[in-house]
């Protein structure tokens, strides 16, 4: 039983583990996703958006 007791709490320290590095995940990216957009970024999807001349 000594064995069960070990893989027990060997399971549950992954299972934290996990969910702390799922913790971190999200904070990174709600970080990332409210960044602001550079303006040369937007400038270039301004042009992609922009009809084509000439057509």
């Amino acid at each position: 039983m000594d064995d069960h007791r070990k893989s027990a709490a060997a399971l549950d320290e992954a299972r934290l583990r996990q969910q702390a590095i799922g913790v971190k995940l999200r904070q990174m990216f709600d970080e990332v996703v409210n960044e602001p957009v550079p303006d040369e970024f937007l400038d270039i999807l301004r042009k992609a958006d922009a009809p084509a001349s000439g057509q």
